[in-house]
């Protein structure tokens, strides 16, 4: 009894959202790895029949004694992440995936002229994507290329072999016939690379290829080469939602699985931590400050699901409640959006850092594991007040998280630099209130850029015909900030130096 008002006190908790479902039991050890679409509803099946007919059904609900799942972004993954728990833990229950069940993978060969091919085993040269267990995915990813991006069928090797003409395959535009010279290399190459580019799930890179090749071919009134890259952009669109991301097209090698163990063990997770999230603050003098959090799936960074945000409610330099405010806004947005949430929060920083995102979690009332990785001495906070682990330097487990740290430091101080740059730019005077284009124009012909208009007076700006003291401290203000941050930053710097 006391076993299932764990289960049923588990059960209410789990989203109705895609995910993987991991059951252990008594003594914590995984005996079962199952997906499902929405979690709630499969999970929560297993506990509502009295009795099932298959005896290792029955004899599993008996053995379950706790549940934790890894949320996912869509069903796709589901079907991905289950297949690589499986073959990681091998648990008893499942029989299956245990037993080697092949899914196909998408091959680009290794040729002078590469070939697409759909394989079950891995013993052809080439790059691998996949395993698609969703066949209706691979259907539409195979519909795409044969559309907008055709490679050749024939197994000639193209080195030796030389066609006096090209097959069917041509007339029914399904080849561009590289076989007989009517394709180069380099044409060729172009189109293998944005077949790597879908599968790789890189779609966002993609669309900007077929866009600019777009205009490009309208430029050239190439109309129906126009309306092809039109409609490839198109279907792309449609399948982005379905889309497994980038990572997890890729295989799980030996030291991502080591080092994710090691850091379970080492915090002390439910699961491995298959999805991180890494935080960092990056600012200049105080200015335009910004917080970042990047995200690693199965120990690789997934640039596609990074997010920026600039600081708004902390003035001057205070990395602790930017901190804050940047875990705050992070997950308000997930939880919102019913997002998967990572299986642990990594804070650039020391127990102060991981003392302020604990609270921002607590005020969100989320219950997520985040640990602290301080720079020098790479000492590891798993709590604000607890003693620091200090482990070897090519330890698995911090080697992983110095990699997400280091990630979040690069992204923080390339999303300070872009905006300093977009904060210079012509269009930043033409954003200001009371600044039009004409007036742009003249302040940048008198003193020749965004960066030396930002340094002059309140006075010089004035003596521009057109600008008087309201416009001139507009312009002050945004461009350097407000008088009164300047003051009290001022006053911070003195304070700071006497200290």
């Amino acid at each position: 009894m006391e076993r299932m008002e764990r289960i049923r006190g588990l059960l209410k908790k789990l989203p109705n959202r895609p995910g993987v479902y991991l059951m252990h039991d008594e003594g914590g050890k995984i005996i079962y790895v199952g997906k499902a679409k929405n979690l709630k509803r499969r999970v929560s099946s297993y506990f509502n029949h009295k009795d099932f007919a298959i005896p290792r059904l029955r004899k599993l609900v008996a053995t379950v004694c706790d549940i934790t799942t890894i949320r996912t972004a869509s069903d796709a993954e589901a079907y991905i992440v289950e297949s690589r728990l499986i073959k990681a833990y091998q648990p008893f229950f499942n029989v299956e995936l245990k037993m080697g069940t092949r899914y196909p993978w998408a091959v680009v060969t290794d040729e002078p002229f590469p070939r697409l091919v759909v394989t079950r085993r891995r013993d052809i040269k080439g790059r691998y994507f996949g395993p698609f267990i969703s066949a209706g995915a691979l259907k539409d990813v195979l519909h795409i290329i044969e559309k907008a991006f055709p490679l050749r069928s024939c197994k000639y090797d193209l080195t030796r072999t030389k066609l006096s003409r090209p097959c069917l395959d041509y007339g029914i535009g399904k080849c561009d016939a590289p076989c007989v010279g009517l394709c180069t290399a380099r044409e060729y190459g172009e189109r293998v690379d944005d077949v790597i580019l879908l599968l790789s799930g890189q779609t966002a890179d993609l669309i900007a290829r077929l866009r600019a090749r777009m205009e490009e071919c309208a430029s050239r009134l190439e109309f129906e080469a126009a309306g092809v890259a039109r409609d490839a952009i198109r279907s792309l669109w449609r399948m982005t939602r379905s889309q497994v991301t980038g990572t997890l097209s890729d295989d799980l090698d030996e030291d991502s699985w080591t080092a994710m163990k090691a850091l379970q063990e080492l915090v002390g997770l439910p699961t491995v931590p298959w999805r991180i999230d890494g935080f960092d603050i990056s600012h200049h003098a105080g200015y335009e400050t910004y917080g970042v959090s990047v995200v690693f799936e199965q120990g690789y960074p997934n640039p596609s699901l990074y997010r920026r945000f600039k600081i708004r409610t902390v003035d001057w330099i205070d990395d602790f409640r930017s901190i804050e405010e940047t875990v705050t806004r992070k997950y308000r947005m997930a939880l919102r959006a019913e997002a998967p949430l990572p299986q642990l929060a990594m804070i650039d920083g020391g127990p102060q850092q991981l003392a302020f995102a604990r609270k921002a979690l607590a005020d969100l009332e989320l219950n997520l594991p985040t640990v602290a990785l301080a720079e020098e001495e790479e000492l590891i906070y798993t709590a604000p007040d607890a003693a620091p682990i200090r482990l070897p330097r090519n330890d698995p487990a911090l080697r992983l998280l110095q990699r997400v740290r280091d990630e979040a430091h690069r992204f923080a101080i390339t999303s300070h630099r872009r905006a300093s740059t977009a904060r210079f730019s012509r269009s930043a005077l033409e954003d200001i209130p009371g600044i039009g284009k004409h007036t742009s124009a003249l302040l940048l012909s008198a003193f020749g850029s965004v960066r030396r208009v930002a340094g002059l007076s309140e006075e010089e700006l004035s003596s521009v015909k057109g600008i008087g003291p309201v416009t001139a401290r507009r312009i002050k203000e945004a461009l350097c900030g407000s008088p009164a941050q300047e003051s009290e930053h001022e006053h911070d710097a003195q304070r700071t130096e006497k200290n």
